[in-house]
């Protein structure tokens, strides 16, 4: 609030004027404010409020005024984040599928494109098993480590995939997603739109890219 006051005096003739005062009040008003004042306006009286800074709605306005204040809302949304929008996704060039060494053992669903049959029994691992699985899980942590530091600007998803799957076969292990159901990647590649399983191919990852990595040995 800014308060400015002009003093004046001018004699003429006979007559004195008084002194003028002039109080000018400038207020920055956000969109909330704006329609609440407007709402109000609208009904011919004071519906708004101020506490801590905080607008407030009589009660008996109802859902009119809380369109008009839901509208204000994604007004100023739609404005704050117009320079942050990205650009749609578009599909790159997907290669061939990458070759797996004879002395790595295969899964039984690979060649086919129709997804195994989920089992009905309960499959309990003995201690074998068990420190096999363990192996695996530890794997699978190394190479999704690695696999996130090659995210950045200018890489694509192919590359990052031929990093993995390296890194899987020179371990002796096989990538699980690889053939599954026809899928011909070793690692699923995830960004922005595409919410999962997403196939690497030759886009390039820009700085404003949401990327999910889906790894499984």
């Amino acid at each position: 609030m800014i308060d400015h006051m002009v003093h004046n005096t001018i004699n003429t003739g006979q007559k004195s004027h008084l002194p003028k005062r002039f109080v000018l009040i400038s207020k920055r008003v956000s969109g909330l404010e704006e329609a609440m004042r407007i709402r109000s306006n609208s009904l011919g009286s004071t519906t708004v409020t101020e506490h801590h800074n905080s607008p407030k709605v009589s009660a008996h306005h109802g859902p009119s005024c809380l369109i008009l204040i839901r509208n204000a809302r994604e007004r100023e949304l739609r404005t704050s984040t117009t320079a942050k929008r990205r650009p749609p996704l578009r599909r790159g060039k997907v290669s061939q599928r990458l070759p797996v060494p004879d002395h790595i053992p295969k899964p039984p669903y690979l060649g086919s494109n129709l997804l195994p049959e989920l089992s009905s029994e309960h499959q309990i691992h003995d201690s074998e098993g068990i420190a096999r699985m363990r192996a695996a899980c530890e794997l699978a942590a190394r190479v999704l480590d690695y696999a996130g530091t090659l995210i950045r600007p200018s890489v694509t998803t192919n590359e990052i995939d031929k990093a993995v799957h390296q890194m899987i076969i020179d371990a002796g292990a096989y990538p699980s997603p690889l053939g599954y159901g026809g899928f011909p990647k070793s690692v699923c590649t995830s960004v922005n739109e595409c919410m999962c399983h997403g196939i690497p191919d030759s886009r390039q990852l820009q700085v404003v890219c949401f990327h999910r990595l889906e790894l499984l040995i």
